[in-house]
């Protein structure tokens, strides 16, 4: 069954909600519901279990929080439990729900490993209602029976696919063991790959399916590009997109921990404000680094895809792919980091020919993300210029330059000392990298039509020295004629 957001009240005072959980809405200063808020909510409120399917960013913490909240009997003891992958994301749902049931009285605690034991069973004890929980360290508490009379009536499974990639399905299936039979359960992801289709199955009773449209699981506020360069490019490449967009708050996201390390040394290198993020740092570390981020005191965020799991920060305007993310729920979760909350965002993605097969797969899943030529040296420096002149029209004008500009006028007009004042401050600009770096549109064309054509036509197959059987033989697939990369004029 999937219900429609469409036909659903657009008020979050038709939901049945309680007066004080309104009263944290407004104080909040939500307005209107999100589409999975306004199809969910009614749901859950009527005891019914849900799949909620949306991307991040969409609403989908207060699409089960206010509902859940709304339906405490504040009986002492534990009446909802969310179970979320990351320290992160625990959190930031714990506090977005205090914010918005603090005048219900409710009480959250977020529970997670690498915090004391006795201080999160002791928040317990005094009275929580809600517990939002990581698997690993719930599953712990539950098997050591260290939490008393724990029998929550909604549980709530949070971005269920990322839990799915970061392998704790089997932590939640033996979590579920020690949950009472009669609850509701509600699970929310962004995707619905086979082993979470499975898992609902198991777990939920006749659930109701609410799908957000390939639009809000793609947002079509999000602008999608890929740029083809060769391996040897790719720094070249982030740190060109990176002059010629001049981005707010941007994430760039890596493979590896090494690979982290390195590309946030070289953006650093380059007077960047950027820092690094991955699952190798211990615990203060990432906090202070997320916390530097959220704050603009770091413009850049280096990350692999397990330490960004969970992060929401709601003013990211670009994410990088270093690299091609190696399946299309990898890539929706990376490119969910920006343009959240109806926001615009853009994403880009470095791609090498041998790489562009894993584009037309993501293009098949979402639908079209359009190829680009990196842009020349030259025209970022005009781009940087035109910034410029831009900064200085809004420019506050200071008493002290009436005095520089008095003592330069007895030797120089008006005219030559403006230019020589733009001359300095455009002699830091220097042209990073070579005039051109990847591949132009015409050769990314050739490319992908090339690509066509390979696989609409049979493999030729030999055995031969040097070659496995069955293998297909390599025929100058990226060569000169096609893929071979010409210098621009």
């Amino acid at each position: 069954m999937t219900d429609s957001p469409d036909s659903i009240v657009l008020t979050f005072a038709d939901f049945s909600l309680s007066q004080q959980i309104l009263q944290g809405v407004e104080a909040a200063g939500f307005t209107q519901p999100s589409p999975i808020q306004a199809a969910a909510i009614p749901a859950i409120m009527a005891g019914k279990d849900i799949i909620g399917q949306a991307q991040t960013g969409t609403g989908k913490t207060a699409a089960f929080g206010l509902p859940a909240m709304s339906k405490l009997a504040f009986d002492g003891s534990v009446e909802v439990l969310i179970v979320a992958p990351t320290r992160e994301l625990t959190n930031q749902i714990s506090d977005e729900l205090f914010r918005l049931g603090r005048f219900a009285d409710v009480h959250t605690v977020a529970i997670y490993g690498g915090q004391s034991y006795a201080r999160q069973l002791q928040r317990i004890e005094r009275g929580a209602q809600v517990v939002v929980a990581t698997p690993g360290r719930l599953l712990d508490l539950l098997s050591s029976k260290r939490i008393p009379r724990f029998a929550p009536k909604i549980v709530v499974l949070g971005e269920a696919d990322e839990m799915l990639d970061m392998g704790f399905l089997e932590d939640i299936e033996k979590i579920f063991e020690y949950l009472p039979a009669e609850r509701q359960t509600l699970l929310f992801s962004a995707t619905l790959p086979k082993p979470i289709r499975r898992l609902a199955d198991r777990l939920l009773k006749s659930p109701v399916h609410i799908q957000m449209g390939r639009s809000e699981a793609t947002a079509d506020n999000i602008v999608q590009q890929y740029y083809v360069i060769d391996e040897h490019e790719r720094d070249d490449a982030v740190l060109r997109l990176i002059d010629g967009l001049d981005p707010g708050k941007s994430i760039v996201f890596c493979r590896t921990k090494a690979e982290v390390d390195r590309v946030s040394s070289v953006l650093e290198g380059q007077g960047f404000l950027s820092r690094g993020l991955h699952g190798d740092m211990d615990q203060r570390q990432r906090e202070q680094v997320i916390g530097a981020f959220r704050k603009g005191n770091l413009n850049i965020l280096v990350a692999t895809d397990v330490a960004a799991r969970g992060l929401d920060v709601a003013d990211v305007t670009h994410v990088f792919n270093y690299h091609i993310p190696f399946n299309t729920e990898s890539y929706i979760h990376r490119i969910g980091r920006t343009g959240r909350a109806g926001k615009a965002g853009v994403a880009l993605t470095l791609v090498t020919p041998a790489e562009l097969r894993g584009i037309q797969r993501i293009q098949s899943d979402i639908g079209e993300v359009t190829a680009q030529e990196v842009p020349t040296a030259s025209s970022v420096r005009r781009a940087g210029a035109d910034r410029l002149a831009d900064a200085l029209a809004q420019q506050a004008l200071d008493p002290v330059a009436d005095r520089i500009l008095t003592r330069l006028g007895a030797d120089m007009d008006a005219i030559d000392i403006a230019r020589r004042a733009l001359s300095m401050l455009l002699s830091g600009e220097e042209k990073r990298g070579p005039e051109f770096i990847g591949f132009s549109e015409k050769e990314i064309k050739n490319l992908v039509d090339r690509n066509r054509r390979d696989s609409q036509r049979p493999q030729r197959r030999f055995s031969g020295p040097g070659q496995k059987r069955g293998a297909p033989q390599r025929n100058q697939r990226f060569g000169n004629k096609f893929g071979g990369k010409k210098k621009r004029p």
